[in-house]
């Protein structure tokens, strides 16, 4: 029987038996990820009775199986081994550090480790479970220290992801939606024997920082191509409100301002006329619009014709403070005001004369009317005169003459 057959058998009674030497004691970790393409890192230590130290020389030998089976993967003089690894462990340190290379999925499972020493009877052995994924973990995005962020006060951004073994180590990259100038700084440490990388991004809130998107992204460089998975947080930060627009004011007849606010949490508008609050009313009204949970747009409406100047202010307020905007508000220009002026005067007097004239005709016709009366009743007076006084006709002449003929002849 040679040494690999007598290993096997050695190596399988220990796996099918689940037992080890007690003065031998191997550390594996429970799990390990390894990134399809690229290759795994196994943190192996172990422990010895004193007395036996001395028989952990370089001719102490690792030997790694794959799912309980007798299929060896690895041994510490195997040169052909699949996948591709090694003992990079210095048994003599207590170290069986592996590392296995270009591991793709079908080389996930449970992989047992036994050592054995130069002494007989002196070995022991221990499993891990290989997970290979096709894609890097997403790293970790977190605010740190606060619950709530106000404008002015110092942020901190951690981004994190556990380090995978790889040919080039890994980076991780900022980026933040809408875009800003980051400045990071990077490191990595050990958590719990795995390695971390860690990028923290430093800067004072601003209101420009609210509702912006940071992402993280980690990046593997591999042979023949770059593997990458980012994670995001958004940020949230309190501040006083703000005026987004200039002021601006618009029409003659009826002028319309508009005011335009923001702020965290949103803020409350109130109008200012001359001073005083400007409420809902005949000549005065108020809308309001709300364009998101922080951003306000409020519009005064002045239904008549301003003849002064007055002063119109808009205030926004929140909880964090208040934002105030003075509007010019302007009479329409000399030209215009006297021209409607000469309209209005030419209204006036055009009413005027027509109002004169209706009373002229009124009066002309009341006076016709007041003739043609007394015409009518001379009419009448002057007929009967004209009757009274009228001369004999010739027929009533012709019998005068007759009849007095008639008394001469007699």
């Amino acid at each position: 029987m040679d040494i690999w057959t007598a290993e096997k058998i050695i190596l399988l009674s220990f796996l099918l038996k689940g037992v080890w030497c007690v003065n031998l004691t191997i550390s594996l970790p429970e799990k390990v990820e390894a990134l399809s393409g690229s290759c795994v890192l196994i943190k192996c230590k172990f422990k010895i009775d004193t007395i036996y130290e001395r028989y952990f020389t370089d001719r102490a030998k690792g030997t790694w199986s794959i799912n309980g089976t007798q299929k060896m993967v690895l041994n510490s003089s195997m040169s052909n081994a699949n996948p591709k690894g090694s003992i990079i462990g210095n048994f003599s340190e207590n170290n069986c550090t592996t590392i296995f290379y270009d591991i793709n999925s079908s080389h996930s499972g449970t992989y047992y480790l036994m050592i054995s020493a130069d002494l007989r009877g002196v070995y022991s052995c221990a499993s891990v479970i290989i997970n290979v994924i096709d894609s890097p973990p997403k790293p970790t995005v977190k605010i740190l220290g606060q619950s709530e962020v106000f404008e002015g006060s110092s942020v901190s951004m951690s981004c994190s992801a556990k380090v995978l073994c790889s040919s080039r180590p890994p980076t991780l990259t900022w980026s933040s939606t809408p875009r800003l100038p980051l400045s990071r700084r990077s490191r990595i440490q050990e958590q719990q024997n795995q390695p971390e990388l860690i990028s923290n991004l430093n800067f004072t809130a601003t209101y420009l920082q609210h509702s912006v998107t940071f992402t993280c992204t980690i990046t593997y460089q591999l042979q023949d191509k770059n593997k990458s998975a980012l994670n995001s947080n958004t940020l949230y930060v309190q501040y006083a409100p703000k005026i987004s627009l200039s002021p601006r004011c618009s029409g003659t007849d009826v002028t319309i301002c508009f005011c335009e606010v923001h702020g965290n949490p949103s803020p409350k508008v109130t109008w200012y006329l001359s001073g005083r609050p400007v409420t809902n009313s005949t000549c005065l009204s108020i809308s309001e619009e709300r364009l998101d949970s922080t951003v306000l747009r409020s519009s005064l409406t002045l239904h008549y014709l301003l003849t002064v100047k007055p002063t119109l202010q808009c205030v926004a307020i929140n909880t964090h403070g208040n934002a105030s905007q003075q509007f010019p508000l302007f009479p329409p220009p000399q030209e215009t005001a006297q021209c409607q002026q000469i309209t209005v005067w030419f209204l006036i007097i055009l009413t005027l004369i027509l109002l004169l004239y209706a009373l002229t005709f009124g009066f002309g016709l009341y006076k016709i009317r007041q003739l043609s009366a007394k015409l009518k009743a001379k009419e009448v007076n002057v007929y009967s005169s004209l009757q009274l006084s009228s001369p004999n006709s010739v027929y009533e002449n012709l019998n005068i003459t007759r009849d007095t003929n008639i008394k001469r002849t007699e």
